[in-house]
Formats: C-alpha cells, sequence, structure tokens
C-alpha cells in the first residue's frame, strides 16, 4: 500500500494549538517496537510530527513487553513516567489497578475533548481494554488475533483438499492422523503460544467462561475455571495426539515459529501476525483458517480475542493539561483510518476500526493478499459475550506460565489432563489472590 499523503491526518489534529507553535509541547512514548514494526511507528510519528508544529511526539524503545511494563511503574515511582507506554495486553488487569498512575482513555477524551469514538473500533477490540461498562481504559493500537496455519502443499501430498482446512476439532485429529502416515513433513501439528490459543482463545470461541466475575471484568475476586471438562477434554486431546505422534509440542510463546516457517509441520497455531514472516521466509504455499471448534461443546463459534498492545496514558507530577492534549492528539491520528489501514497492511496486524478495514478494502488490499481478512471476519463474529470480549485479571502471565508448566508435566506423564488443570487453578488463584491483596481489592 502507498503512502498516504500527509495531508489525511489533519483532521485528527484539531484540538491542537495553532499550527505555528513557538516550542512544541514533548510527548514522551516508551514502546516495544523494534525491526520492520519499529520502523512504521517511527514512520507514524514523523508523521504526525510533521503535520504539526504544537506537539512533538518522542519515540522510545523500551525492550519487551514486560520490560518496558517494568520501567515504567519504576519511573512513575519516581515521578518521571513516560507520557505514554506500551503494554501488552494481558497487562490490562495490572493497568486498569493501577489507579492514579493512569489517566484512562475515556478521562484523557473527556478532559481534551479529543475525537475518539469506542464505536468506532472493532467490537472485540475496543472491549479487552475497555471497563465493565463499556468506557474505554486505554488506546487500541496493535491487535492480532489467533488463526490456524496451514500448508498446502504438504496437504496436497497427503492427499488432502488445501482449499478445505478442517473446520472441527474431530477434522483436525482426522487431517493430523493421515499427514503423521503419509509422513509429508515432519510434523503433523503443533503450535506456538499454548496457553493464549488453546485456552484463552479456546474459551472465547466457544463462549465459556475463562474465570468467575465475567473473567475479571466485574471484580478482582475472580477465580480461574479451566479446570471445567472442556478445557480438560481440549487438553486430552492434544495429550493423545502427542502420544501418537501426530502433535509436537515444542515450547512456549514464539518458540515455535520455526518449526512452521521451515516447513518441518503441516499445521501451526499461531498469531494472524505471522503473516509478514511466512510471506517473507515460507518456500511453501500457505493459508490460514478459522480456530478449529468442539461441536460438542459449541454449534456455531463466536469470536477470537485479541492479542498484542495497546497505548496507556501516564501520569506524573506536574504534567500539563497541555501535555494531555498533545497525547489525545496522537491517540486520534493513530485512529484514523488512514493510519490504521497502513498500519495493518504493512506489519500484519489487523486493523483494529471499522474505517481501517473499510479503507483496505477499498484499496484492494484483502483482494491481493487473500486470507489476509480471515482474522477480521474471526473477530467480528457475534454475538460477543461476556465470555468473550476478553479477560481481565491481575498478573496474567504468571497465570499463563503456571498453566504452561502443568501441560508439560502432563506431556511427560507425570499427571493426566483433570489433574494438570486442577493444580493450574490452584497455584493461578493463589496468584490471583496475591495481586488482589497487592492493589488493595
Amino acid at each position: 500500500m502507498k503512502r498516504r499523503s500527509l495531508l489525511a491526518g489533519t483532521a485528527a489534529l484539531a484540538l491542537t494549538r495553532p499550527a505555528f507553535a513557538a516550542t512544541p509541547t514533548k510527548v514522551v512514548f516508551w514502546h516495544s517496537m523494534n525491526g520492520p514494526l519499529g520502523d512504521e511507528l517511527d514512520t507514524l510519528i514523523a508523521r504526525f510530527n510533521a503535520l504539526q508544529s504544537a506537539y512533538e511526539v518522542v519515540g522510545i524503545f523500551k525492550g519487551g513487553y514486560a520490560e518496558a511494563l517494568t520501567a515504567a511503574i519504576a519511573a512513575w515511582r519516581a515521578g518521571q513516567a513516560p507520557h505514554i507506554v506500551q503494554v501488552f495486553e494481558v497487562g490490562t488487569g495490572s493497568m486498569i489497578a493501577a489507579g492514579p498512575a493512569v489517566k484512562q482513555l475515556w478521562q484523557l477524551v473527556q478532559e481534551t475533548g479529543a475525537p475518539i469514538k469506542p464505536e468506532s473500533y472493532i467490537a472485540s477490540v475496543r472491549g479487552y481494554y475497555s471497563l465493565a461498562d463499556g468506557r474505554m481504559a486505554s488506546m487500541p493500537f496493535n491487535s492480532s488475533t489467533a488463526v490456524m496455519w496451514y500448508n498446502q502443499d504438504a496437504f496436497e501430498k497427503a492427499g488432502l483438499d488445501p482449499a478445505k482446512p478442517p473446520a472441527t476439532w474431530p477434522e483436525l485429529v482426522q487431517a493430523a492422523e493421515v499427514l503423521h502416515a503419509r509422513k509429508v513433513t515432519d510434523y503433523a501439528v503443533t503450535t506456538s503460544w499454548p496457553t493464549w490459543i488453546h485456552f484463552e482463545q479456546f474459551a472465547a470461541i466457544h463462549n465459556l467462561p475463562y474465570a468467575t466475575e465475567a473473567d475479571g471484568f466485574k471484580g478482582l475476586n475472580a477465580e480461574l475455571l479451566v479446570d471445567a471438562a472442556p478445557f480438560v477434554n481440549n487438553l486430552q486431546r492434544l495429550l493423545d495426539m502427542a502420544k501418537a505422534g501426530s502433535f509436537k509440542y515444542a515450547g512456549r510463546d514464539s518458540l515455535p515459529d520455526p518449526i512452521f516457517y521451515s516447513g518441518q509441520a503441516a499445521i501451526t497455531f499461531n498469531s494472524s501476525s505471522s503473516r509478514g514472516a511466512l510471506v517473507k521466509s515460507a518456500k511453501f504455499r500457505f493459508a490460514d483458517a478459522y480456530l478449529p471448534y468442539d461441536p460438542q461443546v459449541i454449534a456455531k463459534p463466536i469470536n477470537s480475542i485479541i492479542g498484542g498492545a495497546s497505548l496507556w496514558t501516564m501520569t506524573a507530577p506536574h504534567r500539563t493539561a497541555e501535555e494531555y492534549k498533545g497525547v489525545a492528539a496522537f491517540f486520534a491520528f493513530l485512529g484514523q483510518p488512514a493510519q490504521d489501514a497502513e498500519w495493518a497492511s504493512i506489519t500484519g496486524y489487523v486493523p483494529v476500526t471499522f474505517g481501517g478495514s473499510d479503507l483496505m478494502k477499498q484499496q484492494g488490499y484483502f483482494e491481493k493478499n487473500v486470507g489476509a481478512d480471515l482474522p477480521i471476519l474471526q473477530l467480528e463474529r457475534l454475538p460477543v459475550t461476556e465470555n468473550s470480549r476478553g479477560i481481565r485479571l491481575g498478573n496474567m502471565p504468571e497465570i499463563r506460565v503456571i498453566i504452561e508448566e502443568e501441560w508439560e508435566k502432563a506431556l511427560g506423564g507425570q499427571q493426566d489432563a483433570k489433574t494438570a488443570l486442577a493444580n493450574a487453578v490452584s497455584r493461578g488463584n493463589a496468584v490471583l489472590r496475591s495481586f488482589q491483596r497487592s492493589v488493595g481489592g
């Protein structure tokens, strides 16, 4: 997609000072985007700065998501917090509980009059970053969701239809058996991000509660529910596949990515934002598909939930109203269809606004990149329920690790699926109670 004209962003800056302010107000933005992602973010920041002279956004890479969040908290305690910090989606609960350290988006809009409208954002995106009453707490930015990626060449060699990926878990198990038996790749199925995809996403599309209190949206006293029968059955299914040789567990987070990228696996589960890496590195035909569903749990799956990060406004002693206006102006700029569409088309993230999605359609992006709209269609499946708008739990990264530790013990034959998830719930609830005490909830 061609770069948008600088004139495309002027409408978003209506709340700024006169165009030729003598000394621009600086807005410090700590983020976790490096490499090509960082380059595109730098482009957006430079465009915003060139469009007006009232504010100057200064982007600073602060390491990975966890590092940036830790640094921002430490800076706030020292009275030197950045104006904006990019926080991964699982840090949302912790940021909402941060109280005076942040100015939530709805407050920022109320105080500055910024033209940021929640209804312009895809429901499953705005829901993740909103309070229980619908007020948005942070600014959606880089969002993705989980999909199933598959090697179409491997399907064809195995005698499977490369145009018809498995839609249900029974169909996937059957396809995996065929792929494994015919040895067209080293592994039939693998997965990245095990807890995010096979527990959090599984809960959302099957309309299952992940935790009490509306997945934590209604209170800090939430308790995990991932020991319920559908989760146990899904984990047992993966354990059975691993035992049969049709599923390869290759580690946590993005560690298994190269197995599919290199053509060693015929099917993987991963972020929709993997498209960019696959376009650059894959030596085979590939396609994305909807996450498979269990027809014994739900007849028609609903929306998946997002991954990625949002932007939070931080407070600091003596921070001025003009500085907050600068933050709001930058947020409004990023939320424009032109910027949203460009960011999505270049990075592989999904557009977070309806306007951005529509613009990409008008520009023919989805026609030229078949399957690129599938993550959006999966996110837009209705109805969005209390079980599919997101998960709002404190210390979620630690809970993810606990579930993976118990899963790995089950893979090693030390326990069965039911025991693994019972242990995960017990340990995870202890983390939640510790977090609740730490914030006085």
